[in-house]
């Protein structure tokens, strides 16, 4: 219709491929390794765009409209989840000094807050090898991304357990780990972007050189500072087999919700989870955790990935041997291991 945007690359981000199979060049926007924005105005395709690519690892029908919008396997869409459950997480890169001594290096709960739920999503998709985080400010703990420097005045450094997500990025960047960040409401992000992207009535314009000079004209002396300093720790953990034993029936109520003996799992946090048929798989590959050898010193990442391995050689007979399932489909080791880490099991880790 009138209102139909096609999505256009700027001409300085534009990459081109080979499609042999259909006999032609595909050509569009190449987001490259490092910091990037999508910034612009609140209902101008901010979110559109990264909504399309969290699920760019999956093959799409034709006509879906988005069959060639393509993503790292290894990239984890990252967001804040009130009340969630975490277990033996070392989330002091972001979150030290608690009040009364609560310790950050294995951080426990039952009830994470906004900001100590986005930092074990973080910790959590770095265990797993996340080479890429997808981020929305919309779905984020605003006091785990940024701290302006009025706060900072008011609230000294030393009374601020919170290392805000600003302040870290450009050390991920330089270890490895991409970001594709929506933001719309803090120009300090410019500080630390290599490519900066605005969409402006879903059209999508390079704006980095324009970014970088509102930089020259009032950068943040601290984050410069904070670019220099190291990441942290991230500490692997081993999941305790016996802590996955189902207390009763197992039951995948839909896509988000399992009920997993007398504990409800809730999914709704795992944004790439896109079929419940995955989540017929997930569960049981929950119930083969309780298959580990007791003290086992295999990490939630070796598991997984051992797993992984198996679905390649056998497929999902795997963990449904012989009964030839139709309900199942694969999931990706990130859902996998968010099922497992949001699992309300007592003990279900030990760092190692």
């Amino acid at each position: 219709g009138s209102r139909l945007v096609h999505f256009q690359s700027p001409e300085s981000l534009r990459v081109s491929f080979d499609l042999p199979n259909m006999g032609k060049t595909l050509s569009g926007i190449g987001i490259q390794k490092g910091v990037t924005l999508i910034t612009g105005g609140g209902f101008h395709g901010k979110s559109t765009v990264l909504a399309a690519l969290q699920v760019g690892m999956y093959n799409k029908v034709p006509g879906d409209g988005r069959e060639f919008c393509v993503c790292s396997a290894s990239a984890v869409k990252i967001r804040s989840e009130d009340g969630r459950n975490v277990s033996e997480v070392n989330i002091s890169p972001f979150i030290a000094n608690l009040p009364f001594g609560k310790n950050t290096e294995h951080f426990t709960t039952a009830d994470a807050s906004g900001s100590t739920s986005q930092a074990a999503n973080i910790m959590e998709a770095l265990e797993m090898g996340a080479k890429t985080l997808l981020i929305d400010e919309d779905t984020c703990a605003t006091n785990f991304m940024i701290r302006d420097d009025k706060m900072m005045r008011l609230v000294h450094k030393d009374k601020e357990p919170i290392t805000p997500f600003l302040y870290k990025i450009k050390t991920l960047a330089k270890q490895g780990i991409s970001v594709v960040l929506v933001v719309g409401s803090c120009g300090d992000f410019f500080d630390v972007a290599d490519t900066v992207i605005l969409m402006d009535s879903y059209a999508c314009r390079d704006v980095t050189e324009e970014a970088k000079k509102i930089v020259t004209e009032a950068a943040n002396p601290g984050l410069q500072a904070a670019s220099t300093a190291g990441f942290g720790t991230v500490s692997p953990r081993c999941p305790v087999g016996s802590a996955f034993k189902p207390n009763g029936k197992v039951v995948v109520r839909s896509k988000t919700s399992v009920s997993y003996g007398n504990v409800e799992l809730d999914l709704s946090g795992v944004e790439q989870l896109v079929s419940k048929e995955q989540t017929n798989a997930i569960t049981l590959a929950l119930q083969r955790l309780a298959l580990l050898s007791p003290g086992s010193k295999m990490t939630i990442f070796q598991v997984l990935t051992q797993l992984n391995a198996l679905f390649d050689q056998q497929g999902l007979d795997t963990i449904a041997p012989g009964h030839f399932d139709g309900s199942l489909a694969r999931p990706r080791t990130f859902e996998l291991a968010a099922a497992v880490n949001r699992l309300r099991a007592k003990g279900a880790f030990v760092q190692l």
